[in-house]
């Protein structure tokens, strides 16, 4: 959890999104997840967290439906959503808290 801490506490935006290799609605978000990447380049950071490999984080965070992803800068979740979402949508997201 240490590093976790040291992830987030960036003052870039780190998108994490949460997934598991058997939902299918993270393996529909993967290339949607490459496409915010390349788009944001170095104003940001996304992470893909496994929940089957990292399930002490995801209890922590209370992480229940798949995909869910985060968006925190400077140590604190300024959003937070489940489900699938639009690679616009999400670098919308992150330009406003560049």
């Amino acid at each position: 959890m240490s590093k976790f801490g040291e992830l987030i506490n960036l003052e870039v935006p780190i998108l994490l999104d949460f997934y598991g290799d058997w939902d299918e609605s993270s393996k529909a978000m993967h290339p949607v997840l490459r496409d915010v990447a390349a788009a944001i380049g170095d104003k940001g950071k996304v992470i893909k967290i496994n929940v089957d490999l990292n399930n002490e984080l995801s209890e922590a965070l209370r992480v229940k439906g798949l995909p869910t992803l985060m968006i925190y800068k400077n140590g604190e979740m300024v959003w937070r959503q489940s489900g699938e979402q639009d690679a616009n949508t999400l670098i919308n997201l992150i330009n406003d808290f560049i």
